[in-house]
């Protein structure tokens, strides 16, 4: 297991984004990966091929700040555009059939789709944000201190209440479908670097898989890259949105990596948060350690009060300010349902797919 902790500078954060390709103009899902790679000119960062021929991973390169990696992903964004492709950016494709999306032809994802089967029909997009730890130990302080903040920030990022043309009636219809997957819950409270070596050894071998990238957990350490990594967040539409989740997780990950251990969450009352987050989103209410039941918008001020304190260190101010406003306005989920309840499925797919075209000008690379 290679390790890059502390090659690089501490509490740094890159971003990938999940985004389905689409018609521009319609919204409807398309398996043009190949083509869009064809045509793709030189850009600044990463445009890799998914498990479906469907969507497009967005890399950026390490950052410091989350504008920074919000304008890293507006122009990686808008060099897709070019090529003539759409992108819309949910966690589920809204009206997509189940098994229209095509397998990538690559050997990785062969040996998925042979593991897994049709747990994987549904493509799923996701948001992933790495924090660059400064050693193995930190990034198991930190990585253990996020576990408990998993419910929150899937609530606050649910972003797919529609999946094979019907609304799901949950806030992320991508949790549900996921949860098909194995190695894809809450991880459990690792003792330290060793513990995760050892518990990594016996899965790889349990679950005949090449590494631990194979584990599709919902946070995850990943001493490949130097960094702890937050899977559990649906794709956004909508970069000011990512841009106030990214600030939050980095702030999170950051108070985490020195603050004084607290016990850890149980794995129940966690996973049980998740799903509420996922049924709920932002309107959900969330079990706290003691399994009470309280609002997002009170986890969310706590959250805050917590990020403040890492604001100017990070310089992400000004995104976490956009929070309120997600919750304000029902979030992702919140958004596709009116727009649906406005026009039905053509409005919603329309207005998706502008959103996610429409860039984020108060987020230039600096």
């Amino acid at each position: 297991m290679g390790e890059a902790f502390g090659s690089g500078e501490p509490y740094t954060v890159g971003v990938e984004e999940e985004l389905f390709l689409v018609d521009p103009v319609t919204g409807r899902q398309a398996n043009s990966s190949d083509a869009v790679q064809e045509r793709l000119g030189p850009v600044a960062g990463t445009v890799e091929q998914e498990l479906h021929a469907c969507q497009v991973e967005l890399i950026t390169d390490v950052c410091r700040s989350a504008g920074e990696a919000v304008g890293m992903l507006d122009s990686l964004r808008r060099a897709v555009l070019a090529t003539g492709a759409g992108l819309l950016g949910s966690g589920t494709h809204p009206s997509a059939s189940e098994g229209e999306a095509e397998i990538t032809d690559k050997a990785r994802y062969e040996r998925i789709h042979e593991l897994l089967g049709d747990a994987v029909a549904t493509p799923v997009g996701g948001l992933h944000i790495h924090i660059g730890m400064p050693d193995p130990d930190t990034a198991i302080r930190a990585f253990n201190g996020l576990r408990r903040h998993l419910p929150l920030l899937q609530a606050l990022a649910a972003n797919s209440p529609f999946r094979h043309g019907r609304n799901t009636g949950l806030a992320s219809a991508r949790e549900v479908t996921v949860r098909g997957w194995p190695r894809s819950g809450v991880p459990r409270a690792m003792r330290d670097f060793a513990d995760f070596r050892a518990a990594t050894r016996l899965l790889t071998r349990a679950a005949d898989v090449p590494d631990y990238t194979w584990f599709w957990w919902k946070l995850r350490p990943h001493p490949r890259l130097g960094t702890v990594e937050v899977r559990a967040l649906d794709a956004q539409a909508s970069l000011e949105d990512t841009a106030g989740l990214v600030a939050l997780t980095h702030c999170l990950a950051r108070h985490a990596a020195e603050a004084d251990p607290q016990p850890d969450p149980p794995g129940e009352v966690l996973e049980e948060g998740v799903f509420r987050a996922a049924r709920f989103g932002v309107d959900a209410r969330l079990p706290d350690s003691d399994g009470r039941l309280r609002p997002v918008s009170e986890l969310l001020e706590e959250a805050l009060a917590i990020a403040s304190v890492h604001a100017d260190e990070l310089r992400c101010a000004a995104e976490l300010d956009r929070l309120p406003v997600l919750l304000a306005e029902g979030g992702g989920a919140g958004r596709q349902c009116s727009a649906y309840a406005i026009g039905g499925m053509d409005c919603l797919l329309r207005e998706l797919t502008q959103l996610t075209g429409a860039g984020s000008p108060s987020h230039a690379v600096h």
